[in-house]
Order: C-alpha cells, then sequence, then structure tokens
C-alpha cells in the first residue's frame, strides 16, 4: 500500500456547515487544509481557527464553477501549502421550485456549481494526484439524487456527481487514486435551515418531523458526514472506490 507522500487536502464549500466539519476534522487527521469558498471570508475565519490550534490551513476565495478561478484557487494552496492529494467536492447551492416554476438561471446556478465545479476542481487537482501516485477524491451527493418533489436541478447534479464518480474511479485508479461518494441525508446546516424557514415551518419543527422518518430517530450532524471523510481519504480505505455511502440514518437505496 502506497503511503500519501504529502497530506494536503482541498475542501470546497469550507466556509460553514459540512465544509468547515470536514476541514477541521481533516486538520485533526494531520492534513493541511487549503479551505475553499465563494465566502472568502469565511474560509479564512475557518482557516485562522485551525491555526490557532496549531494546524496548518490556508483559506481562498473560489467561484467553483469558473476555470479560471479553480485554477489560481488550486495554484494557491500547492504555493502555500503543498501539493494537494485529497479534495473533497463539496461546494453547493439550492435554489429550489417546482418545475413550472423553476426558471433558466435557478437550473444552470445549481448544475453548475455541484457538478461543472467538481469537474473542474477534479481535473485541476488530479495532476498534483497522478504526479505524486497518490490521492483521494470525495464528491459530496445527497440522498435527494433518487429524486426529491421540489428538486429536479439538485437532485438531477447529485445522481450527476455519483456517475462522476464511478467514472473518475476507473480513470484514476492505476494512478493510486480512489474516488467515492457521500450521500447525506437531513443534516442540520444553515441550508437545511432555509429550506425549513422557505417552507414556514419553525426549524426545530422540522428537525422533529425529519427524525421521525429517519430509523436511528434523530438527523445528522456536519460531523457525521467528516467522520466518513476522515476515513475515506485514509489509507485504511485503499481499496474503497467507486463507492456511494449514504450516511443518512438508514438505508435509502
Amino acid at each position: 500500500m502506497t503511503e500519501s507522500p504529502d497530506r494536503v487536502a482541498i475542501v470546497t464549500g469550507a466556509g460553514r456547515g459540512i465544509g468547515a466539519a470536514v476541514a477541521r476534522q481533516l486538520a485533526a487527521d494531520g492534513f493541511a487544509v487549503g479551505l475553499l469558498d465563494l465566502d472568502q471570508s469565511g474560509c479564512e475565519a475557518g482557516a485562522e481557527a485551525i491555526t490557532g490550534d496549531g494546524g496548518r490551513a490556508v483559506g481562498v476565495g473560489v467561484d467553483v464553477s469558473d476555470t479560471d478561478s479553480v485554477e489560481a484557487a488550486v495554484r494557491t494552496v500547492a504555493e502555500r501549502l503543498g501539493a494537494p492529494t485529497v479534495l473533497i467536492n463539496n461546494a453547493g447551492i439550492t435554489r429550489d421550485n417546482l418545475l413550472f416554476k423553476m426558471s433558466d438561471e435557478d437550473w444552470d446556478s445549481v448544475i453548475g456549481v455541484h457538478l461543472r465545479g467538481s469537474f473542474l476542481m477534479s481535473r485541476a487537482v488530479q495532476r498534483h494526484m497522478t504526479e505524486q501516485g497518490w490521492g483521494r477524491i470525495v464528491n459530496l451527493s445527497s440522498t435527494s439524487a433518487l429524486g426529491n418533489r421540489g428538486q429536479a436541478n439538485y437532485s438531477t447534479a447529485k445522481a450527476g456527481l455519483q456517475g462522476l464518480t464511478k467514472t473518475l474511479a476507473i480513470e484514476l485508479g492505476k494512478f493510486g487514486v480512489t474516488v467515492n461518494a457521500i450521500a447525506p441525508g437531513f443534516i442540520v446546516t444553515d441550508m437545511t435551515a432555509a429550506t425549513a424557514e422557505r417552507l414556514g415551518v419553525p426549524f426545530d419543527e422540522f428537525q422533529k418531523a425529519a427524525a421521525q422518518e429517519i430509523p436511528v430517530r434523530r438527523v445528522g450532524k456536519p460531523e457525521d458526514i467528516a467522520n466518513v471523510v476522515s476515513f475515506l481519504v485514509s489509507d485504511r480505505a485503499s481499496f474503497v472506490s467507486g463507492q456511494v455511502v449514504y450516511v443518512a440514518g438508514g438505508p435509502k437505496a
């Protein structure tokens, strides 16, 4: 088994929620972490917290749907921390609506961030992985990939990420790179809070209702996802590739 020559990770959408929790976990695991987000102040604050605890981190603003922005951000991480060999494609947005109400922009923006963004980031970072003969990519999908009312754009993007995951696992495996996806269920984040607000339901009631539909009878936390990421990027998971792990408190697929 080939050990990672460098322990530098990039996490997109790291300004808050799942991405921030993943960045903290990877830092605790000994990785230097590049926190990337459209909200540069948010990821810089996260990086400062990690460095304050004795880790190495840098916060970099990025628009993952823009090629030049992605290339510049990856180059910054490589220059300041070293060649990144772990990539967590977590950046995401929602623009929920029923099909007859969904605009072109609603569709394009969600597909652009989730699918185009993960493609651009993976293409930019794989160069470092293949050069070093070791790498890990983890894409954040969702249980919505199985279909969810009012989320034609989001569900399509998340299902597409599963196809991207399996294809990249085939292409990059011979270079010592594994590629997997995590499909979270209900996770308490600002995004799920915004959904509750849009529906006019108090967030605590929204969580209680969701928990009743989950076999383990609780909603998820960002740390639940970070723990699975921690395993998938480790050498212990070197024979796990092309998989979609549903982290949803019960079977989903």
